[in-house]
């Protein structure tokens, strides 16, 4: 008797029968993916320390005016001052975030099998500009209504602030969008989350001291026309300017006014080709990571 050369094994190989969900639901369950990774749901416990840490960070001045407002009966922190006042952690937690949404893939060169798939470029990139997006809204949008909310409970003397509460989401929606889409188009230049993280705080420090500087040069020779521009180096005060002071009419949030008229164009002309400067900058860098 021969000894058999071969075994089969029947290991239950069979065709899937079940509905295919196709590029929308994959796009979407990428962009949800991403979104659980950002405030580390999902990941280690090490991973959830940042995010969570950085959102009770942003919680604790509205917890603090609601009990201010009900000890004394008075509004501590306006609404469309919030995001000014908290920008340090809004840009921690940008630079601190962002580079998760872009650096594995791009390290461990995983990018044509998501590609390989119905997902295309331009899902990719977009799933992954909308988790950060929803981050960021989230981060700053949850303490105000927060803030909102225990006003209306304590019932200060006076009407509700709700136009002010409505403008400071219409601006958590600009700060968003913007901030995001410089944050992971910053991040998506180099595969290792250490110098993304470095590049996105640098990106802050930068525009934020020049901004400062050039505004003060500017006002010590009475040159107000020139100081009101160069705050809006800064993202945050070109928010500002665009959105809560140029279409809502709200207090600025910067020491002077800000241009008006034709400036209030051009700041939100600047603001867009921001965004689309980084959605550009954004998907040349995918489409060349793709091709390698």
């Amino acid at each position: 008797m021969s000894e058999p050369t071969g075994v089969i094994h029947d290991i239950g190989y069979r065709h899937y029968d079940g509905v295919r969900l196709g590029r929308a639901h994959a796009t979407l369950s990428l962009a949800l993916h991403s979104l659980r990774g950002v405030f580390g749901l999902g990941r280690t416990a090490r991973s959830k320390i940042i995010p969570f840490l950085l959102a009770g960070v942003m919680m604790l001045p509205a917890v603090v005016s609601i009990a201010i407002m009900a000890l004394v009966k008075q509004e501590a922190i306006g609404y469309t001052t919030y995001a000014v006042t908290m920008q340090a952690v809004l840009a921690i937690f940008l630079a601190s975030q962002s580079p998760y949404t872009v650096a594995p893939d791009l390290r461990f060169r995983v990018l044509p099998l998501y590609l390989s798939r119905p997902v295309t470029l331009i899902d990719y990139v977009g799933a992954k500009l909308a988790a950060m997006v929803v981050a960021m809204f989230l981060l700053l949008a949850v303490p105000l209504t927060v803030l909102f909310v225990g006003e209306l409970v304590i019932d200060l003397p006076g009407p509700a602030h709700t136009s002010a509460y409505l403008t400071s989401m219409a601006g958590a929606v600009a700060y968003a969008v913007l901030l995001a889409c410089l944050g992971v188009a910053i991040a998506s230049f180099t595969p290792r989350r250490g110098l993304g993280v470095a590049s996105v705080i640098a990106f802050y420090l930068l525009t934020s001291a020049v901004s400062t500087v050039v505004a003060a040069t500017m006002e010590s020779v009475n040159n107000y026309t020139a100081a009101a521009w160069a705050w809006m180096i800064n993202p945050f005060f070109l928010v500002d300017a665009a959105v809560q002071v140029g279409l809502f009419g709200a207090a600025p949030s910067a020491p002077t006014t800000y241009p008006a008229g034709a400036g209030v164009a051009a700041a939100i002309l600047l603001m867009l080709a921001l965004i689309a400067l980084s959605v550009t900058a954004l998907v040349l860098r995918y489409r060349k990571a793709a091709a390698r």
